[in-house]
């Protein structure tokens, strides 16, 4: 199989998050990472480290894809933050042009920087556009909730059937993260294959949220489907993954601590 990677993506400045922690990923998974950047998010510590956020011309975008997807046989592909109604459907125009053997997505629905209804827009895009072709897709609790319609998710039980609702969209796999978010000891995650529900658990490591969790889970599995691995033992290596990760985070200047690995 494959031993390139393909992200498309955010970048993010202190290089815990998107673009930057997805080729960490894939670098340390074994495989050649290619990245097209969708937007930039530079957080700012002079305004309590909230988000400053600058989307990328729409042709810009699909510059880097035509480039990407010249230059690389590229068949699996990781799309993260895409932040604007125009940048999603620049993508899913792009992504169409060809076949693709797996599209994981990590639907990035809201910018703390952008407005409300601009975040809406994007969010609604962003179901009607890209996940339909997705592979996988791994939605946190918050994105879980909005994606499925449900009022709240608190339990196993509520995590199995936002990820029942959100395959309606149209994705083959979901993949709904609990983490620290859920109540008890462990950071419970569920998987959907449109038939069954496998639960993935592991003990939480404190009930901070660690910036770029999400972005490295998603990534690894973009990763493992590269190089062939089943889609079931691709996300319980993702797991492993990120929770090393979460073990191994490192502290900065900012207020959150990053994924981060011992070694």
């Amino acid at each position: 199989m494959s031993t390139l990677s393909y992200v498309i993506a955010g970048s993010e400045a202190t290089g815990g998050a998107g673009l930057q922690a997805d080729l960490k990923t894939f670098e340390r998974l074994g495989v050649y990472g290619v990245g097209t950047v969708t937007c930039i998010v530079s957080f700012d510590p002079k305004a309590g480290w909230g988000h400053r956020f600058v989307p990328i011309d729409g042709s810009v975008i699909a510059d880097q894809i035509e480039a990407a997807t010249s230059a690389h046989d590229l068949d699996v592909v990781k799309i993260g933050m895409l932040g604007t109604p125009e940048t999603v459907a620049t993508v899913a125009n792009s992504l169409e042009k060809q076949s693709w053997r797996h599209v994981v997505v990590d639907p990035v629905l809201i910018c703390k920087g952008q407005e409300p209804g601009a975040a809406l827009d994007t969010d609604n895009a962003l179901r009607a556009e890209i996940l339909p072709l997705a592979t996988v897709v791994t939605p946190n609790l918050f994105e879980a909730q909005t994606l499925s319609g449900m009022d709240t998710i608190e339990s196993v039980d509520d995590l199995a059937e936002a990820a029942r609702r959100i395959a309606d969209l149209g994705p083959q796999y979901v993949v709904v993260k609990g983490g620290a978010g859920l109540p008890g000891d462990e950071a419970v995650d569920v998987l959907f294959d449109g038939q069954d529900v496998t639960v993935l658990r592991a003990p939480k490591i404190g009930n901070e949220r660690v910036s770029g969790a999400g972005c490295i889970f998603a990534a690894a599995i973009t990763a493992e489907l590269s190089k062939g691995t089943p889609v079931g033992d691709a996300v319980q290596t993702a797991k492993d993954f990120a929770h090393a990760g979460i073990v191994g985070r490192i502290t900065t200047n900012a207020p959150f601590a990053a994924v981060g690995w011992q070694g």
